[in-house]
């Protein structure tokens, strides 16, 4: 177990635990928002879904309680390479670092993480953890979205994690070696058009809704 605690405990180890933790939220994203995509069908087929979902039972609090882990671990982690990298160069370069290379969303990880952490708490208290008593689901989404400063704090969040999925999915298969010059183009297209899918996919959601509340 030795070697599990050495690994884990260097930089490479923590960027290991963010790129599996980062791969496993863009799959949850995924299923995520093909569940809310039944929003497109009216007040029935969305209901129907939660309905569906909430039939689990016990697999949905397993499978909440497996998200929250995993996003201990990915902003812990996070924050201790941050605060490392930080400790390891606390001046600004002279040279703008964009000229090595550096994106916007290399750039902004950091922050586009903290938009989406803050997001998520108040995406809880919007919807998980509201008396649903005597309502629906699809009620309680209509009616937080005719706020209009609601929309528009979920289309700034969407493009948070357009940013960070874009460069996240890239860079995490860079931790794990696979960046091999002949595939790195495809495996950034298909981050960006993933970033682009829950981009646009789950900050149309609020535009449409409010449109037909």
């Amino acid at each position: 177990m030795a070697w599990l605690t050495n690994t884990l405990g260097s930089a490479i180890g923590k960027k290991l635990m963010m790129a599996v933790t980062g791969l496993g939220f863009i799959g949850f994203l995924k299923v995520h928002l093909a569940g809310n995509l039944n929003l497109y069908g009216g007040k029935d087929a969305f209901n129907s879904y939660a309905e569906r979902l909430h039939a689990l039972g016990p697999l949905v609090t397993v499978f909440e309680v497996g998200l929250l882990t995993l996003a201990l671990i990915h902003v812990l982690t996070g924050l201790i390479l941050y605060l490392g990298n930080w400790r390891a160069r606390p001046t600004r370069y002279i040279v703008s670092a964009s000229a090595g290379g550096r994106t916007l969303g290399s750039r902004t990880m950091p922050y586009t993480g903290l938009i989406i952490l803050l997001f998520v708490v108040y995406h809880l208290s919007n919807f998980h953890f509201v008396d649903k008593t005597g309502t629906t689901i699809y009620s309680i989404v209509q009616g937080a979205f005719k706020n209009p400063v609601t929309v528009a704090i979920y289309i700034v969040a969407m493009v948070a994690v357009a940013i960070h999925v874009n460069h996240g999915f890239w860079s995490l298969f860079q931790t794990i070696g696979a960046n091999h010059p002949k595939y790195m183009p495809a495996i950034r297209l298909i981050g960006l058009l993933l970033s682009l899918g829950f981009g646009i996919g789950f900050g149309f959601l609020p535009i449409y809704v409010a449109l037909m509340a």
